[in-house]
């Protein structure tokens, strides 16, 4: 899988198109809310939205920040992994 990481968001791409992202923009000082995931409808239920926001919390906490969530499917996904 193809994952491309920019400052405030992460891509998923397939063939050069992007099928998939996350959001997550730095509200205050160390404090990041994932405010927007996306996936192409084609490719739900695969699993790709969920590595999205595992790939966010880990470039999160590399940047020693904290994560809110504003986006129903990360909050998801986060509360289930506490």
């Amino acid at each position: 899988m193809n994952y491309r990481i920019f400052d405030n968001r992460i891509e998923y791409i397939e063939n050069g198109e992007i099928l998939g992202e996350i959001n997550f923009e730095e509200i205050k000082k160390g404090i990041f809310d994932i405010n927007h995931t996306f996936v192409n409808e084609k490719l739900r239920g695969k699993g790709i939205g969920k590595k999205l926001v595992e790939l966010a919390k880990k470039e999160i906490e590399k940047r020693n920040g904290k994560i809110l969530a504003s986006c129903s499917y990360a909050k998801k996904i986060l509360e289930s992994e506490k």
